[in-house]
């Protein structure tokens, strides 16, 4: 079993940055992969981002390849996820996600066993 808190959202204008976190317990953190996803107003939930155990690999969906960057500190249980650039349509509840496997479902909400609350992130135009 493992909780996870999200943290950093807020509300930033165009072109802005924001960090968000999320802190793991329950279970070592570094046994499993861990993903953002996001759900904009009105709409599905969506892959953002995905690092492996260690760090080791990371992937990106293509609206945000390039503007935002994930990493992860094992050490302090907590996984980052660096938004640059921002866009109105960045706008969304973000929503750190864990997983012990890493599959070719990666990318979708059912590859993943632990969810956190999620955190608001605003871009204004």
């Amino acid at each position: 079993q493992v909780q996870l808190v999200e943290s950093g959202g807020g509300l930033v204008q165009a072109g802005g940055s924001l960090k968000l976190s999320c802190i793991a317990s329950g279970r070592t953190f570094s046994s499993f992969n861990m993903a953002w996803f996001r759900q904009p107003p009105g709409k599905e939930r969506e892959f953002v981002s995905v690092i492996t155990l260690t760090g080791g690999y990371a992937n990106y969906a293509d609206s945000v390849k390039g503007r935002f960057t994930i990493s992860r500190d094992n050490a302090k249980n907590t996984v980052y996820l660096q938004m640059n650039s921002l866009e109105p349509e960045d706008t969304a509840v973000y929503t750190c996600a864990a997983s012990r496997t890493f599959g070719l479902n990666y990318r979708s909400p059912t590859g993943y066993n632990y969810w956190g609350q999620g955190t608001q992130v605003t871009v204004s135009s």
